[in-house]
């Protein structure tokens, strides 16, 4: 199974998982008299929507490179990541603007019994995020890790609206709005962590240098294949899931173009075989000018 197959996967356990717990909080917080459950739920429900538009970017980075996209179809990936970033911020805006209302206006106490809903929601959500942040890792996908953060964000959320509830059972009377403090506080979290989604598909898009443990591995393989003296320049970008890798290897200047050409294509199929998520190996010849 392909890294774009794995990652299609996990969104789509993604997707249910949203479904499943929007539907949830909806019906909670509104028999639970908990506006900072359905703030929650606004949320969810925006990731059921972000998930789809991770869905299709991945669908659509599946392409094979042709004439006019011959590094592949990957750089969609950033983009919809930029994309669920708006969505976030976006959410975290309504969450907000709902929450100032609530708290202007005098509204009935939560239920105690949406804690355990909530109790719930956040042990789900923290091991949706654990197990999609992983496989992002894995599969160096910005646009799964986006949506792993969607899960963390949730997550934020639901704990927050947790201490409001608490809040405002223990205390009874005149702190009802407790669980809206709580939504508009979550908001602000939202806000905060979209920045740590938003760079590094930043730094993809722009082909910032962000690989050097990749680049070290890369010099260290390079100089198992016979003729190769060492690397003097060793340049990486990543589009979608896989790395592209421009090099310089020198050589002995002796050797002939068809030596220097043979050399060039065994260290390109050495690299694409023993690094993962390799797509693909320029290889520059460079003549050995020291001593």
């Amino acid at each position: 199974m392909s890294n774009s197959d794995k990652a299609i996967r996990t969104i789509y356990f993604s997707i249910l998982t949203n479904f499943l717990l929007a539907l949830v909080k909806w019906f909670a917080g509104f028999f639970g008299h908990s506006h900072a459950l359905i703030a929650d739920a606004i949320e969810s429900t925006t990731d059921i929507f972000s998930s789809f538009l991770v869905l299709l970017g991945l669908k659509y980075s599946k392409r094979p490179a042709d004439h006019t996209h011959p590094y592949g179809h990957g750089r969609i990936e950033p983009l919809i990541t930029f994309i669920v970033v708006i969505f976030l911020i976006v959410s975290a805006f309504i969450i907000a603007k709902e929450s100032i209302y609530n708290i202007q206006t005098p509204h009935e106490g939560p239920k105690s019994w949406t804690l355990y809903v909530l109790g719930a929601i956040i042990l789900w959500k923290e091991i949706s995020f654990r197990v999609i942040i992983r496989r992002s890792k894995k599969l160096h996908s910005s646009s799964l890790k986006a949506d792993a953060w969607h899960h963390r964000s949730d997550a934020i959320t639901s704990v927050a609206a947790f201490i409001g509830i608490s809040v405002a059972l223990i205390f009874g009377e005149g702190y009802e709005s407790a669980d809206d403090w709580a939504a508009l506080f979550a908001s602000g979290l939202i806000i905060y962590n979209c920045y740590g989604i938003f760079r590094p598909a930043l730094a993809e898009i722009m082909d910032e240098n962000r690989y050097e443990e990749l680049e070290e591995e890369v010099r260290q393989h390079s100089l198992k294949v016979s003729g190769v003296e060492f690397i003097e320049k060793c340049y990486i970008r990543k589009i979608g899931m896989l790395f592209q890798i421009d090099l310089h290897a020198v050589v002995n200047p002796n050797l002939s173009v068809r030596e220097g050409h043979a050399i060039a294509h065994d260290l390109k199929d050495y690299l694409i075989e023993n690094l993962d998520s390799i797509g693909n190996v320029l290889v520059h010849i460079e003549p050995f000018e020291g001593d």
